[in-house]
């Protein structure tokens, strides 16, 4: 019997890479092959591949969306794409794979996206960046969860549950406590954005890139050290990690004497990257990049209060980007776009002065897709098989603690529709949180978000749900009307 050992990873760690390891085990036994599969998420790594799995291996798969380290690999017949493939189709990736891969160390060979005998690995731009994103996430939900505790204590609300202040009496034990929590929270954002320049940076240069990435990226957000009123946002520090990533990978060519070698990837290449990087955030980039986030997160705001329909066309515009892709690129990027315009106007302008509406419309759309079909199957029974009834169950308990990539299953077998049901849904839901005038500060994002969570809204609990279910609702009923024929969703 042939065997089979993979690599699963996705930019989160959460959805994709359990997904994909799932979908290669089911399809590898039904295909007669044994299997073992190891998962890099956001916990770390588990079912890990021992050496001895390696060598008894007649093909590796990698499926991952971040940069994964294939040198134990050495001599293996290796196959690298991303997670998506994996979870929609893995027995024909498993046939591709057998036909395509060829033997990683082979000098001069190409094995998916790494270039074998030299020091290019031809990564695209989103690779790193859903690198950065894969460690980031764990401190945003660590700190957001903290905000959200904090300021669960520090709003004060009147008879009908209206917001009518805010902030925490210290003179009291709790209070005190709380004020110290909120401080934490403000702690993690600020961490945030170094931490995923870092790992942005390690992601194109290795180690040796990180502590540079950090500081620089720490100094384009520091108002003080770059003397204006606002630092650079994550523009800035995505710009700090690709300068940092690229010099260290420079840096790493130049032949060093043998005597100092030793301390070049722990001394040298660190101090040398670190004061380039502070000379170029001080003197070239820090101020304009500065000046620039801080006129457009102040564009945004003015754009909201001037325009009565600005939020909601941007709502709408960040719901449906949601939907798309389903924790793809696009949908990324509406996600990380939400959290840095809600972090860092919570950072410069405090809880008066932020900017929820991204971060609100995307957080309302995000579980629209799966418990959209999840209803559909409820409401046009006829029109499902039993077995995709079944993956609807599924679809809903991921859906119901806002992981979108439930939907994945129904998007692969009938593309054009559903895509087009769930771009409707999720952008129903992103415009009306952002005409009711909906606050996501942290939780999860699904209709239980108002209760596992803060949500301000003109009607507490009733609002967010009423507004999260009329997207679902419009998913559902858009792949009722469109969907003719059932389309059998079979075990990948």
């Amino acid at each position: 019997m042939k065997k089979i050992v993979a690599v699963t990873a996705c930019a989160t760690g959460i959805a994709h890479t359990y997904m994909a390891a799932e979908s290669l085990e089911q399809a590898a036994k039904a295909l007669g092959y044994d299997v073992k599969v190891e998962t890099n998420g956001a916990i770390g790594a588990e079912n890990v591949l021992s050496a001895a799995d390696i060598a008894s291996a007649d093909l590796v798969i990698v499926a991952s969306d971040i940069k994964i380290d294939p040198i134990r690999f050495t001599g293996k017949r290796l196959y690298v794409t991303k997670s998506i493939p994996a979870i929609e189709d893995a027995k024909g990736l498993i046939a591709t794979a057998f036909s395509e891969a060829e033997v990683f160390g082979k000098k001069g060979s190409k094995v998916g996206k790494v270039q074998i005998g030299n020091d290019t690995e031809k990564t695209t731009i989103f690779t790193h960046l859903m690198s950065g994103i894969s460690y980031m996430v764990p401190m945003v939900v660590a700190a957001g969860l903290i905000l959200l505790i904090a300021n669960l204590y520090a709003f004060q609300r009147d008879d009908l549950g209206r917001i009518v202040n805010w902030g925490f009496d210290t003179q009291t034990q709790m209070g005190f406590l709380m004020s110290k929590l909120f401080y934490v929270g403000q702690i993690g954002f600020k961490l945030m954005i170094p931490l995923f320049a870092g790992f942005v940076a390690n992601s194109i240069a290795d180690k040796p890139a990180i502590a540079p990435a950090m500081i620089g990226a720490y100094l384009a957000n520091d108002p003080d050290f770059l003397g204006a009123e606002a630092g650079g946002g994550f523009i800035g520090a995505i710009l700090v990690a690709f300068i940092v990533g690229y010099m260290v990978k420079g840096l790493k060519k130049i032949k060093f004497p043998k005597l100092i070698q030793p301390v070049v990837p722990i001394m040298i290449i660190p101090f040398v990257a670190t004061g380039l990087i502070t000379l170029i955030v001080l003197y070239v980039i820090g101020s304009p990049l500065a000046h620039g986030m801080d006129a457009m997160y102040s564009g945004l705001d003015t754009l909201n209060k001037s325009y009565a329909g600005a939020p909601i066309i941007i709502g709408v515009v960040c719901g449906a980007m949601i939907g798309f892709d389903l924790g793809g690129p696009v949908n990324k990027t509406a996600l990380v776009f939400g959290t840095a315009v809600f972090t860092d106007t919570m950072a410069k302008y405090g809880v008066d002065g932020t900017n929820f509406v991204p971060q609100t419309a995307t957080q309302a759309a995000i579980s629209v897709a799966p418990l959209g079909v999840w209803l559909a199957t409820i409401l046009f029974k006829r029109k499902f098989s039993q077995d995709e009834k079944v993956a609807a169950s599924a679809a809903f308990g991921m859906g119901i603690v806002g992981v979108t990539e439930g939907a994945i299953p129904f998007v692969a077998a009938d593309p054009l529709r559903m895509i087009v049901a769930n771009v409707a849904g999720s952008a129903v839901a992103g415009g009306l949180v952002a005409a009711t005038g909906c606050k996501f500060f942290g939780g999860i994002g699904s209709p239980l978000g108002t209760f596992v969570g803060y949500v301000e809204q003109p009607i507490p609990f009733i609002t967010w749900i009423l507004c999260v279910c009329a997207g679902i609702l419009t998913t559902a009923l858009l792949i009722g009307v469109m969907r003719k024929n059932r389309t059998t969703i079979t075990s990948k």
